[in-house]
């Protein structure tokens, strides 16, 4: 069976979660939460204000790697949201699913601060935008992938995701 997985993949408040439950309605396929997979110790130290250490994430990108895995034996077509920020953490994610495909989303910085700044009950503190701004990796032209610029209502970035696919 031939299957399909979307990483919606981008910076903290760049609408990971908005645009993947939508995609995932729109094409009936699941949707997976990649926050869900983080373990306890990461989340708290995220809520206090420091982020993450590449030793921190490979436990957390293995285990998203791994469900994608299961559902590409199952032949079922997901989308998971996931910063996916370095090159290396995608390779990770994509190496042994061929059915891996990210979306970036893009989003001017004043739009990320002020959505971090307007956010309730979400673990991730504003403070911490700036160190993954400082650590993303743009998607390159040899992964399997393409950009979408956040811009105009939630409809028309799913529409372009959906073009796009």
């Amino acid at each position: 069976m031939s299957s399909t997985t979307v990483i919606v993949m981008g910076v903290s408040g760049s609408g990971k979660t908005t645009l993947a439950q939508g995609l995932a309605e729109s094409k009936g396929w699941t949707f997976a939460e990649g926050d869900e997979f983080h373990s306890e110790a990461n989340v708290a130290k995220m809520a206090s204000g420091h982020p993450l250490t590449d030793e921190d994430r490979w436990p957390w990108l293995q285990s998203i790697a791994d469900w994608i895995g299961e559902r590409e034996a199952a032949g079922e077509s997901v989308v998971v949201t996931c910063s996916a920020l370095k090159r290396v953490y995608r390779d990770l994610l994509a190496k042994d699913n061929p059915s891996v495909v990210f979306c970036e989303l893009q989003v001017p910085a004043e739009v990320l601060e002020q959505r971090m700044a307007e956010r309730k009950n979400h673990y991730m503190p504003a403070s911490l935008l700036r160190s993954q701004l400082d650590t993303l990796e743009d998607l390159h032209p040899d992964e399997r992938g393409f950009r979408v610029r956040v811009q105009g209502g939630p409809d028309h970035v799913l529409n372009e995701v959906l073009r796009h696919l």
